[in-house]
């Protein structure tokens, strides 16, 4: 695959400039290789959005062994390029809320969500969310920065999620995203046995209205391919077949695994959006975002992270007969 591939390409070959050494949460440190004006650095060879530039040359904020430079100047091989970042921090509140941290650096970090817990503040739901937990986490870590989601889950669903802590982080992982080098992979229990081990399912998903939450398979909506696999099929004890399926996406729509689990007759178990049976096995939709695959923003080294199975999908599984 590209991801693979990508992964086998050496340092040099990516042209790694950061020192490891000496990044933090608050500092960029490069490493000049050649002779090149800086801000075609930035751009070119690491990969910096043309705001994040601008803002630089605007808040004179670039410093080459120790002074200020402007970024239209050209440095040197040799030289070391400063970067302080300068930002204010997020204002939620801080609320201890024991999420499991998973990894974490100088650029991002990445939490195991529990379910029935809102990822962003809303009108509705101000407090005990993901963002209130990484500003208390955050914090006692003495790191004052901005909480940017890189992605998200819904609610009810479990699972990884990836926080950036600046704005260079967030934007290549976010285009990492888009270009389908993040690979991500969900664990979800789904209403009877599908017909296939393997499948995928390429439908269309279209939102009707502005206001609708729901989502549904129409020619008029964006293109959406979902691939799953069989783990196993299990008999609950009022005799109903489920499922346990790995699905990887293609393409991120909003609901896409449950719009297309719905669509081929297999909605997930206790999805009261979607499912057909409203089994509420659970309390929630069983699905769980398990593993993402990515590159580290400035490093570029390959990061693999897998989140085991939440408690309520493992009881649901542990009372069912596996057939």
């Amino acid at each position: 695959s590209i991801l693979k591939r990508l992964y086998k390409i050496s340092k040099e070959e990516r042209g790694i400039l950061f020192i490891k050494d000496e990044q933090s949460w608050d500092k960029f440190v490069i490493s000049v290789d050649k002779e090149i004006k800086i801000q075609d650095l930035l751009r070119d060879e690491l990969g910096f959005s043309a705001r994040s530039i601008s803002r630089l040359k605007r808040e004179k904020n670039i410093y080459v062994n120790g002074k200020y430079t402007k970024p239209t100047l050209h440095v040197d091989k040799g030289d070391i390029i400063e970067i302080p970042i300068i930002e204010e921090g997020s204002d939620f509140e801080g609320q201890d809320l024991n999420v499991r941290v998973l990894y974490e650096d100088f650029d991002l970090v990445v939490v195991d969500k529990p379910p029935f817990m809102v990822v962003h503040p809303t009108k509705s739901h101000y407090q005990n969310t993901l963002a209130n937990h990484l500003s208390y986490h955050l914090d006692q870590e003495g790191q004052d920065v901005r909480v940017r989601f890189v992605n998200r889950l819904d609610m009810n669903t479990s699972g990884l999620v990836i926080v950036a802590k600046n704005a260079y982080a967030h934007h290549k992982l976010s285009s990492d995203m888009s270009d389908k080098l993040v690979e991500k992979e969900y664990y979800a229990i789904v209403n009877g046995v599908p017909d296939h081990k393997e499948a995928t399912i390429d439908q269309p998903i279209y939102r009707e209205t502005e206001d609708s939450i729901k989502r549904i398979v129409d020619p008029r909506g964006q293109r959406s391919i979902t691939h799953y696999s069989l783990i196993g099929s299990y008999k609950d004890c009022e005799g109903h077949l489920i499922s346990l399926l790995r699905i990887s996406l293609e393409t991120g729509r909003t609901h896409q695994i449950r719009v297309h689990m719905d669509y081929i007759g297999h909605p997930i178990v206790s999805d009261e959006l979607y499912g057909q049976l409203q089994d509420n096995l659970i309390g929630r939709q069983a699905l769980h975002a398990r593993k993402l695959v990515f590159n580290q923003p400035r490093m570029k080294n390959e990061i693999e992270l897998v989140a085991d199975l939440p408690d309520d999908m493992v009881r649901l599984l542990d009372k069912c007969e596996k057939i």
